[in-house]
């Protein structure tokens, strides 16, 4: 049976609402589920459960005599709220009696705690092996209760103006907006939005936004759950009528939906963070191929191509860069989820890999991560390279994707230093050439033979001289010989190219003349 543990749950919660002060155990302790403390009533026995400690200050006796009692009683640990009080006594006393001690966001409802909790451990279930995914469709139902209740259309959204769910009453007007919002489950570009939605966040209450061009009046209100912004919820005004009524029950209706939308929310970064590991687990363990696919929705013998995409930042580490990975990490995994279902998706060293399975022609793929990159770029304003890895068969062999497309970027990386405005977007195809080069300059060390010759020796006499006579070399081989197109290349006269190349062979002695030597001599120049 698939059990949930306090690490799994502070990693589908994450620290905005719980955190651990104290783990004597271990983060692998099982949780079983959530009791509420009735301080006038004994505990009973509940082995693994959480102990919500409603009404106890952490600084003051009761609640270290609350935490012996709880540890006796089989509790996996308790949950307590700080009110600005010290926890290191209490933590201590947590230690010693064996017992996990969580500290709960203050702005959080014990309420919406308790439902959070226990809607995580629910769904962590239903993301174990051979468990079906969550259900969100109780979203639409709370949609068309609230389009009901208030007096017209809505819809729910989660902060990145993705529409969750939207009501279906007959009946109520929509505009254009709405409709392609509906068909793109994202709510279309305005240049009001911004504006719009910066109000909606810092606004306690029931915002009014007036029609625009073509469109009808609509009323919002933030979805928060303690000082965490969960979502919105939009209602359509089609004649600008709804009044008072509407308004109060458009604002409690925002309290309703904040359990609903902790839940969706929990159930979804649970299943995808459950298959980023899974994904992760098949590219550093290729032998775990067997027993992951299975859970990637995927057969070991299929054949795959990893994706890979990467912020150039000029700040890597970040915490600006930190936070548009994670927000990169997302958008790949929506855009890919649309496309081909729930593969997985995943972090790793600042990279974010997807993959996808290499039934369809490989132009949808280059497609695919083209569109994602440029989306990434309008939508978190950085710089984002975007690269696709060989078609391999079997999960097995998906390391040997990942390797190519790493290859990829860094191929991506050297043009751009050489053309700024080169394309961030590539194929290992697009880039063979230059990557298997780029190979063999990192075995060079192992064939003595490449680093002897006029080659080396060449691009040392122009660091020291200031002279170019390796690159004209090089452009006088990629035109195979014609003076002309190398001037061209270099922007410089013929007769310029002329007395460049006679100085290179009566400096250097070379043999132009000899197909062998000129092979040799361009290889060392590409290497070096």
């Amino acid at each position: 049976m698939f059990t949930s543990s306090v690490k799994q749950l502070l990693d589908a919660l994450g620290p905005s609402s719980l955190r651990l002060i104290a783990a004597p155990r271990g983060g692998d302790v099982p949780v079983s589920g959530t009791l509420i403390h009735e301080p006038r009533a004994p505990l009973p026995r509940l082995d693994g459960a959480l102990l919500l400690a409603v009404g106890t200050r952490p600084a003051r006796p009761q609640a270290e005599e609350l935490v012996r009692r709880a540890a006796e009683a089989g509790f996996a640990g308790v949950v307590v709220k700080r009110y600005g009080e010290p926890v290191t006594e209490l933590a201590a006393v947590a230690e010693a009696a064996g017992a996990a001690l969580l500290s709960a966001d203050e702005d959080l409802t014990w309420q919406q705690l308790d439902a959070l909790v226990s809607s995580a451990l629910s769904d962590i279930a239903c993301t174990g092996p051979g468990a079906a995914g969550p259900d969100t469709g109780d979203l639409f139902a709370l949609a068309n209760a609230i389009a009901g209740a208030v007096g017209g259309a809505m819809a729910i959204e989660d902060p990145h103006q993705r529409i969750l769910a939207y009501s279906t009453l007959e009946g109520q007007p929509i505009d254009e907006d709405r409709r392609q919002g509906i068909l793109g489950l994202h709510v279309p570009y305005a240049p009001v939005n911004e504006e719009q939605y910066r109000l909606l966040a810092r606004t306690n209450g029931v915002c009014r936004f007036p029609a625009e061009p073509g469109g009808l009046a609509r009323m919002a209100v933030a979805v928060r759950a303690g000082g965490e912004l969960l979502g919105s919820l939009w209602v359509v005004d089609a004649d600008d009528d709804l009044g008072e009524d509407a308004e109060r029950a458009l604002d409690n209706a925002a309290h309703i939906a904040a359990l609903h939308l902790l839940r969706a929310r929990t159930a979804h970064d649970l299943a995808r963070r459950r298959r980023g590991d899974l994904l992760r687990r098949v590219l550093e363990d290729p032998a775990s191929a067997t027993v992951v696919a299975p859970q990637l929705g995927m057969r070991p013998d299929a054949s795959a191509v990893v994706a890979a995409f990467l912020i150039t930042s000029d700040d890597p580490e970040g915490v600006v860069a930190a936070r548009a990975a994670l927000q990169l990490t997302d958008l790949v995994s929506l855009h890919c989820e649309a496309h081909y279902g729930r593969h997985g998706c995943a972090l790793i060293g600042g990279t974010v890999y997807a993959l996808l399975p290499a039934g369809s022609p490989g132009a949808a793929h280059r497609k695919l991560i083209t569109d994602i990159a440029s989306r990434a770029r309008r939508a978190l304003r950085v710089p984002v390279r975007a690269a696709l890895g060989s078609v391999v068969t079997g999960l097995r062999a998906a390391a040997k994707s990942r390797d190519d497309a790493d290859a990829v970027l860094r191929a991506l990386a050297s043009r751009e230093e050489d053309d700024p405005g080169a394309p961030a977007v590539a194929t290992i195809d697009d880039v063979r050439p230059s990557v298997a080069l780029a190979e063999l300059a990192e075995l060079s060390t192992l064939m003595p033979r490449l680093s002897e010759g006029a080659g080396p020796v060449i691009r040392a006499h122009d660091r020291e001289h200031g002279t170019s006579y390796g690159d004209t070399l090089l452009a006088y081989f990629a035109s195979g010989g014609d003076i002309s197109a190398t001037a061209r290349r270099l922007n410089v006269h013929p007769n310029t190219c002329r007395y460049r190349l006679g100085r290179a062979e009566e400096i250097f002695g070379l043999t132009l003349g000899d197909a062998d030597a000129r092979l040799f001599l361009w290889l060392q120049l590409r290497l070096t």
